[in-house]
Order: C-alpha cells, then structure tokens, then sequence
C-alpha cells in the first residue's frame, strides 16, 4: 500500500482513476454534529430486511389466487396464515433489462436494479441495503449486516464491489455479541489509527496534485477529498464503538451446520440472528441470500439436487420435490416473521418496525426468466393483509418499491433504481 501512496509512482491518470473509486465511497454529512454513543430521538428505529432465494419459488405454489384483501393462501403462504395481516403479496414486478451474461446474472442485481447484469461494460450499482447503511448507519455499531448461507451475497458498495456475506452463524454472533479481551480492542484501535494515517497521507498527496490538475480534474479531486474526509468521520466512529461493551443477550451461541447442503437448516439459523441484531440495535439494514445448489439438500422426500429441481421442465416428480424444499422454506420464513412480531418494543412489534422484503431474483428459474418475480413484504408499518396484481405482461418496477421502502426507514429520496415512480399503488402506510 505504500508503494502506491507513493507521488513519484502515481501518475496523474493512475491517481484520478483512483479518485473515481475513492468518490464513490458513502457520504456521512451529518456524522460531525451526532454522536454515535447516544440520540436525542425517542423514536424507536426503523429496519430493512431483504431475504432472498436465489432459485426462485414455483410460481403456482406461491402467488395466491384472488386479489386485495379477498386472495386465497396459497400452498406456500399456507404456513403465513395466522400471520395475514403483516404481510402483502405483489405479482407483476421485475426489474427491467435483466438479460445477462448467464442465466443467474439477475442475482447480482435483485437489491441493485442495475441492467444487463454481467454483460460487457456492466458494473453493478448501490444495493438498497448500502444507501440505507450510508444514511443512518453511523448510529448503529455496524451499518449493515451481510449474512448468507454462503459466501456471496446481493449486497454492492457505490462503486459495484460485492460485501462478502458472512456465512457462519457463530461467526455472526460473535461479532454482534462477543466482546474482544484488551489487546483486541487495543489492536482494533491501532487499525483505525493506521487508517487515519494513510488517509492523512493520501489526503497531503492530493493536495500537492491540485495545482497540476486541469479545471475538470481538480473538480474530481476535490470530490475525492471530500470522500477522504467523510471516511476519516467514518474511523473516528469505529474508534468510539471499540471502546464500548457489546450487548448482552440471554441466548447460547449457535452452533454451525456444517453439511453445507443442508440449504434449510442453514436459512434457519441465520434467520435466528437478525431478530437479535436489530432488537439490540447493533445494525438497521440487513441481508440473508439463501444461496441455491447443486447438491440434494436432507430433506424427505428429496432426491435430487436443487438447481435441477429449479429446472423441472414441468416434470411433476421434479415439482413435487421442488415443493418439498421451498415449502421448508417458507415455513422458515413464517417462524422468522413470528419470532418477530412477538418481540415488544415501545408498544409496537420489531415487526412493525422493520420493512422486511422476501422473493427471488427469478420469477420462472425454469426458463431463467426475470420478469412476475414473487415478492413479500412483511412489517414496516404498512396495511397489509393483501394481494396486490400487477400488469404481468407490462411489469411495474420493483424499484418503485423500493423507494416506497426507503422513505418508511427515512431516507429521502424519489428514485432508486428503475424506478418511474415512489410507490405502488394500494400499498400504504397508515397516516
């Protein structure tokens, strides 16, 4: 790294493409005048939550028959019944120009809606999740949690890096629980010390760039700098969390399955972190990607890997054992949403305050297609209990949604993504 902080080995291009990275880095305007260690809101918080299935969900077992409040529970909302009235069903969303390089392309842009996934030139943008973390992230020990069945996840910084999730349950709790001894917390704070010193050092090169740089590229630098300043709030954060106990909850560690095909159990115990996460207020925006395989996951009645189930070719043996692990699924998803809703906090459920969005980036994973993706979302305060059909020829854009979630957690904003509009229609919060 010194090598490259080098001014006699950074050229003016080399530096400046640099700057392009560093610009893009979250911007924490507001971090100056707040503390981290306390806030004069007495509004209890609101959360995110994405859950994501990255092989999809059959069609015909998941959407329900009927629309607005009259639809009738499908085979896979069946489980989510005594649950109705927290949650809202939509057909007829997508994100437009899904199309990639390969026919999963679409998962790396369920929380982007970036087009054209994989193809050449594309790079990825900002997930839902991340401009979450960079609003409101600063008031929490960790502005986001990135958590999966496995190392990948749907998550992307401002300059289209994947955040690697974390894939082990005890690794999660550890970090949301354990406290360090005195030499860890006295070698985290010698990290941020190291990292004020590079920015120091970055920050007095660019400065004696300036006056060589042409009109457009000072105005890059000085965006540049300005990111360089905004990281420097983002250290001196850090520094004040280290300093400070984790919360303490009265639950045992978990213990980690290792069959890593074991697709269910995994999603289970994951899906045990996040209600502890966000009831200790240790993050607001967090994302589970249930990753899909090609082994035979243990369940009865299972005797072939899951990819080729998504694959059924309407064969109905196929279906039916595709059914028996996605229907494992939801009812994961139902005890999730559960456990949720019976935690209090200021006379409201974690559910009510926490926008929770759970589908697929593949709405038919048979043929790959993008397009009706099965979408729910439960809690966030909205009125729910219903089915809401959308155009399934002419798709609205899931995007739309998202910034109808945005706004519920507080960020103000009127576009994300695709979007054409804020909102969907029938979709609302109470006044």
């Amino acid at each position: 790294m010194k090598r490259t902080l080098n001014r006699r080995s950074l050229s003016r291009r080399r530096f400046l493409s640099g700057a392009r990275v560093a610009v893009t880095l979250p911007i924490f305007s507001s971090l100056a005048s707040q503390s981290v260690l306390a806030t004069s809101d007495p509004q209890t918080p609101k959360r995110f939550v994405a859950i994501c299935t990255s092989l999809g969900l059959y069609g015909p077992s998941f959407f329900p028959k009927g629309d607005g409040k009259d639809f009738r529970s499908s085979t896979y909302l069946q489980p989510l019944d005594d649950l109705r009235e927290k949650f809202t069903v939509f057909s007829g969303l997508s994100h437009p120009d899904q199309s990639g390089a390969e026919g999963h392309s679409s998962e790396q842009t369920w929380l982007t809606a970036a087009r054209n996934p994989g193809l050449g030139g594309f790079r990825n943008t900002i997930s839902i999740d991340q401009l979450i973390a960079e609003q409101v992230g600063f008031q929490t020990r960790f502005p986001s949690l990135t958590i999966g069945t496995d190392r990948s996840s749907q998550s992307y910084t401002r300059s289209g890096v994947m955040i690697p999730a974390e894939d082990r349950p005890s690794k999660v709790f550890s970090k949301l629980f354990v406290s360090g001894t005195t030499q860890d917390v006295a070698r985290q704070m010698q990290a941020v010390r190291d990292g004020q010193s590079i920015l120091d050092t970055v920050s007095g090169e660019a400065k004696r760039l300036r006056t060589r740089l042409s009109r457009n590229d000072r105005q890059k630098l000085d965006e540049y700098l300005e990111s360089v300043r905004n990281t420097e709030h983002r250290l001196v954060l850090s520094a004040e969390w280290a300093s400070k106990p984790k919360p303490e909850v009265n639950v045992q560690p978990p213990d980690d399955i290792e069959n890593e095909s074991d697709i269910v159990g995994r999603m289970e115990l994951m899906l045990q972190m996040i209600p502890l996460a966000l009831q200790t207020d240790s993050t607001r925006a967090i994302t589970l990607l249930v990753q899909g395989r090609n082994d035979v996951p243990p369940l009865e009645g299972v005797s072939v890997d899951h990819h080729n189930l998504s694959h059924h070719g309407k064969g109905e043996d196929k279906i039916e054992q595709l059914r028996r692990i996605e229907t494992a699924q939801m009812r994961a998803i139902a005890n999730f949403l559960r456990s949720m809703d019976t935690r209090q906090e200021q006379g409201r459920s974690l559910l009510d305050n926490t926008v929770t969005l759970f589908g697929s980036n593949l709405g038919n994973a048979n043929s790959h297609d993008t397009r009706n993706l099965p979408i729910l979302v439960a809690g966030g305060g909205y009125r729910h209990g219903q089915h809401i059909r959308l155009d399934s020829e002419n798709n609205t854009p899931l995007s739309n949604l998202f910034v109808d979630m945005l706004q519920t957690v507080g960020i103000e904003t009127d576009h994300f993504g695709s979007s054409i509009a804020a909102g969907i229609p029938g979709f609302e919060r109470p006044h």
